[in-house]
């Protein structure tokens, strides 16, 4: 597992006001073709809730809403929440910490964490928190960022000797193993992995625009498509709830 950590951010104890910050400019957002696949993997079904952990600017739980989701988003950021309430009608929303996250047990049909574990001072406690609340046969989706993207971190190790730092608080990478061995201690059981590079076929006429004059992109999704699994630059891990968490030892994982 890579880490990076910002030590004058984690030092003053400032997470919450550096991801303020970070939802003030807007940095955190992905096109809407990239939630509305996450959305499609989840498959939500009528009457069911969704929970989106660390949701940020909550543009996944606005596009979910919009089409009649139950969804609630939850977040660090106040910023973050407070502009995603602003903008979004029918869904709900609450400020709070992903490793103590103030929902009963088994809550939750469908809880999503997009980029968020790998950020977290303990990412197993925020995987444990995931199974807490989630249903004995609720679905989890979850994207994790992999140590050995071939279009990610290897392409920018290439060109810089160093891996990509987005200048969150804290950063990490790992395996698809690593990542598999944190999820399954947290208690959650994987049931499939599905590959991220960077690309998705548009699903909005905007999205359609946008990639048709970035002829770039269509590259990237033909190397995309053929890049094994194990180099993909991110993982979504689809997992259901555990029946107990994996208490095995794993080497490559750095937290309990």
């Amino acid at each position: 597992m890579i880490e990076i950590r910002h030590q004058t951010v984690l030092g003053a104890g400032t997470v919450r006001s550096a991801y303020d910050a970070f939802y003030r400019q807007r940095k955190l957002l992905m096109r809407d073709s990239f939630y509305l696949w996450l959305l499609e993997l989840a498959q939500p079904q009528a009457g069911e809730l969704l929970v989106d952990v660390a949701c940020g600017n909550g543009r996944l739980v606005e596009l979910a809403a919009r089409r009649g989701i139950n969804a609630l988003g939850f977040d660090l950021s106040f910023e973050g929440i407070q502009a995603a309430a602003a903008e979004t009608q029918g869904a709900s929303w609450v400020v709070g910490n992903g490793q103590t996250i103030p929902f009963p047990d088994a809550c939750a049909d469908i809880v999503l964490s997009i980029g968020s574990l790998e950020h977290y001072d303990q990412p197993t406690q925020g995987a444990r928190e995931l199974a807490r609340i989630l249903r004995p046969r609720g679905r989890a989706v979850i994207l994790l960022p992999n140590a050995f993207g071939l279009l990610g971190n290897m392409r920018y190790v290439l060109r810089h000797g160093e891996v990509f730092d987005d200048d969150q608080p804290q950063q990490r990478y790992a395996t698809r193993r690593t990542w598999e061995a944190m999820l399954r201690r947290g208690g959650l059981a994987v049931e499939g992995v599905v590959p991220f590079n960077e690309f998705n076929a548009p699903r909005t006429p905007r999205d359609t625009v946008w990639t048709v004059t970035r002829p770039q992109k269509f590259v990237k999704a033909a190397i995309g498509r053929v890049t094994p699994l194990n180099w993909a630059n991110h993982f979504v891990f689809l997992c259901g709830r555990a029946a107990q968490p994996d208490p095995a030892h794993y080497p490559m994982l750095a937290y309990p």
